[in-house]
């Protein structure tokens, strides 16, 4: 694996972020009862319906957990209460800020996976993040056959199974990113074409267009990845 375990580290209290910067949370899930209670308190009434139609306790708490956190976060950067963030959504669900905070250019996404979420920043690009869990797949084979283009789905069965498990959640949160980051549908998996190798960071393919791809490992069995347009990006890593 070619990304580094990234050093996560406390952001600082007088939080900036510069045009060239990208900044990344991560973020712990599954909080203590306590905790929940506040960060439910600063969610909307959508929200709160929303998490619960969820039929088990835990997925309701790890989402209130993960858009209380969201919402906190989202607050540092325009200098407002948590509460007082408001969402629109774009046709797939999608939250971007709303429009009443159009001028002040901040772009964020949000992944999830189990227990851990990422959520990344930028003031001038729209940005895609995915995280995944690394598990066993009976089907991973077919899905890489489906969703990959040839070229891919042939460096994949050319591993180990080990290796495979890694690289196919490599290939999956790189296009996966770049798609959140563009707005396109998972539909549009097998038309983005990614490099990588067991010693090679991950690289867009796309003609006549730059992109730069990060590649981050935020814990054992994880692999992430952020895209977003044009290159010399600076990548801060912050801790919740």
């Amino acid at each position: 694996m070619t990304a580094t375990h990234n050093l996560w580290l406390p952001a600082p209290t007088d939080l900036t972020l510069l045009p060239h910067e990208i900044h990344v949370w991560r973020i712990d899930l599954d909080q203590p009862e306590p905790q929940l209670q506040n960060l439910a308190a600063t969610l909307s009434s959508d929200e709160m319906a929303r998490a619960e139609r969820f039929y088990f306790q835990e997925h309701q708490q790890r989402f209130i957990a993960g858009r209380g956190i969201l919402r906190t976060i989202l607050a540092r950067y325009l200098g407002i209460q948590p509460l007082q963030v408001q969402f629109n959504y774009q046709h797939r669900g999608k939250p971007v800020l709303a429009d009443a905070f159009a001028n002040t250019g901040l772009a964020f996404n949000l992944s999830h996976s189990q227990g851990l979420g990422l959520c990344a920043v930028n003031c001038t690009r729209p940005i895609g993040v995915d995280l995944e869990y690394i598990r066993p797949m009976s089907d991973l084979e077919t899905l890489a056959k489906r969703f990959f283009l040839s070229r891919e789905y042939e460096m994949l069965r050319s591993l180990s199974p080990s290796e495979q498990q890694e690289v196919f959640f490599r290939y999956w949160t790189c296009k996966e990113a770049y798609l959140k980051a563009t707005g396109d549908g998972l539909a549009q998996l097998e038309q983005v074409e990614v490099s990588l190798t067991l010693t090679e960071p991950a690289k867009l393919e796309i003609s006549e267009e730059d992109w730069s791809l990060f590649e981050l490992l935020p814990a054992n069995n994880y692999v992430a990845a952020v895209a977003i347009e044009n290159f010399d990006w600076h990548l801060k890593c912050w801790q919740y």
